[in-house]
């Protein structure tokens, strides 16, 4: 049987930054090859890199969201390829400008169907929430990492709200454990 933490796979890498100035986007969606504006639809420049791939959303205040990187790594490259990009338009940004990762989506899967109802009376109502009228997945909150995920009847996990990619592998164990405790993942 397969260790899920060895199923883990980051999905998405969300993380923020800024350049502590604001910035006129139309004049820098002009410059910036690529860059997409369009403020009637959504209030930030849009600056995709390919490799790493990912999105910058640049917003007049000078906040920058990274979004869509598989890893912390490919976020810090992404926004260093457009500290650059700013830079080479003459926009002043710091030598290295401090990186917040918000968010890190990840994958799992336990290898095993799983009992959706067992698992919502097991664990107890106050962290969580079953509607499978509304939802198929069960929506699991945990303290200690601090995350949210969504156990499905497949067996496949989705971890959310991890700040480091350790959170993910301590909820897959905890969630396991838990579980085992139960009885519900024979």
């Amino acid at each position: 049987m397969t260790d899920p933490k060895e199923t883990i796979n980051i999905e998405n890498v969300v993380a923020s930054t800024g350049i502590g100035q604001e910035l006129d986007l139309q004049s820098v969606a002009m410059d910036l090859e690529g860059a997409d504006y369009d403020p009637e639809q959504f209030p930030g420049l849009v600056y995709r890199t390919q490799s790493p791939k990912s999105a910058a959303l640049i917003f007049r205040s000078g906040k920058i969201v990274c979004t869509g990187a598989k890893s912390t790594d490919d976020v810090h490259e992404s926004l260093r390829i457009v500290f650059d990009k700013l830079r080479d338009l003459n926009i002043q940004v710091d030598e290295d400008p401090e990186i917040v990762v918000q968010n890190i989506v990840t994958s799992a899967d336990l290898g095993r169907t799983l009992n959706l109802n067992a698992i919502a009376i097991g664990l107890g109502l106050e962290n969580i929430e079953y509607e499978p009228e509304q939802f198929p997945g069960l929506v699991y909150r945990l303290d200690n990492p601090d995350v949210v995920a969504l156990l499905f009847g497949s067996g496949k996990l989705v971890i959310t709200g991890g700040k480091q990619p350790q959170d993910a592998e301590e909820a897959v164990d905890k969630i396991v454990s838990r579980l085992s405790e139960l009885g519900l993942l024979d």
